[in-house]
């Protein structure tokens, strides 16, 4: 088995993060029960480009279970937790392709040999595999039974795509799903980018004044979480539903150019480019601190920044640059840019990753079944597979719902009742 990670030296470390995951996934664990008897994905070759974390080594052990021939690689290169890395390949048997830490060379050697893999399936958090095979390798591309895309970032990519003429295979925007993107990205988002900042700052956050930067699922998740430690929070948008939405939620909101001369902390989430540039860092506080939580590293505009800095004062803390302006302001940068929730921390919690990567392997299953018949376009994950997940999980979490009466279906199904 060919693999590129740190050392199998760590996957004791990675064994017990993995199982301590697993624990706390039980959708995902019934799922894998399940796919260990039928094995949907027999005979098929999946890559996948992930966060390679515990809880993605549990949803590899799973399409594993299912009979895939499954090869993981990093989709960012400071997300990768070395010890599962380790683990997967030594005790699960998955080869993996990611250390944390590598240069842009060796990220996209990594992509490159899940491309090698000749997937039948591929899964992305963030477009760079199914957009590498597009780019690269237009006829393999065109011979995937489908693609999965797990991020916001990635799925604007792809939606780019579909309207550019350029998508050669079928995808599904599993991020768009229910239980994925109205819990994962506003509850795990929350809590994991707050997470990273305070283990890379010691920050205290009550008291503060924290501006986030977009008001989408993300967004919205990190600004309660933030209010909730007693943060005083400020929202930057460009949609005003979303910006109205923000003001009704009780939250500041203000350009960026009015909230940088405030903010003590300044957090992106919008899957755009340069939202916080050189005008902002010109008024800025001494000693602000600066990160971002969306997929990729170019919400801030870390070259302007770079430019207008007199010296760089790296790795002031784990995961925290110090760049020194002309004037002798310091202006904090955390995790290079990278989504400081897994550069800094350790992504979102097990729990609600569970429903995330339940989601994946059924979409998974359902690609695999449908093999031939999804058209070249940007699906939707099927409204079954959402709410079977959603069932689930609220058994396994012990929680009851009502079921509608004989009477309350057919009266949702008449036209006759009124007044």
């Amino acid at each position: 088995m060919d693999y590129d990670i740190r050392s199998v030296d760590l996957a004791p470390d990675g064994k017990k993060r993995v199982e301590w995951a697993d624990s706390r996934m039980p959708v995902l664990a019934r799922i894998r029960e399940r796919f260990a008897r039928e094995k949907p994905l027999a005979g098929l070759k999946m890559s996948a480009c992930l966060h390679i974390t515990a809880e993605t080594a549990n949803l590899g052990r799973t399409l594993k279970a299912g009979g895939a021939d499954l090869l993981l690689c990093a989709s960012n290169p400071l997300s990768t937790q070395d010890d599962v890395a380790a683990v997967l390949v030594t005790e699960y048997g998955i080869p993996t392709f990611a250390i944390k830490g590598e240069d842009n060379e060796t990220y996209y050697k990594h992509i490159h040999a899940a491309c090698d893999h000749q997937p039948d399936i591929t899964m992305d958090d963030g477009c760079d595999l199914v957009w590498t095979l597009h780019s690269e390798r237009a006829e393999q591309a065109a011979k995937l039974i489908g693609s999965l895309e797990e991020t916001t970032t990635g799925v604007i990519r792809l939606r780019a795509m579909e309207a550019k003429g350029q998508l050669k295979c079928p995808v599904v925007a599993v991020n768009d799903a229910d239980t994925k993107h109205l819990f994962d990205n506003r509850y795990g988002t929350g809590q994991s980018t707050m997470d990273g900042v305070i283990r890379a700052t010691d920050m205290l956050i009550a008291g503060k004044k924290i501006v986030v930067a977009g008001y989408g699922m993300c967004g919205r998740g990190v600004a309660a979480r933030a209010k909730g430690a007693g943060a005083s929070v400020i929202v930057t948008e460009t949609n005003p539903l979303r910006a109205l939405e923000a003001t009704m939620d009780g939250f500041w909101v203000m350009p960026m150019k009015e909230a940088a001369g405030v903010g003590d902390l300044f957090i992106t989430a919008t899957g755009d480019c340069k939202v916080i540039r050189a005008e902002h860092f010109e008024v800025m506080k001494d000693g602000a601190v600066v990160c971002n939580s969306g997929h990729f590293n170019v919400e801030i505009d870390i070259p302007a920044l770079e430019k207008m800095s007199r010296k760089v004062h790296r790795n002031v803390r784990n995961f925290v640059d110090g760049y020194e302006l002309a004037d002798g302001r310091m202006i904090y940068l955390l995790g290079e840019g990278r989504l400081v929730n897994l550069a800094a921390a350790e992504g979102h919690p097990a729990s609600v990753m569970d429903m995330s990567f339940a989601v994946q392997a059924l979409t998974a299953e359902w690609v695999a079944k449908n093999k031939g018949k999804l058209g070249i376009r940007v699906h939707d994950v099927p409204r079954e597979v959402d709410k079977f997940v959603a069932k689930l999980k609220l058994k396994t979490m012990g929680i009851g719902i009502d079921q509608l009466t004989p009477e309350q279906v057919e009266y949702l199904a008449s036209s006759e009742s009124g007044t």
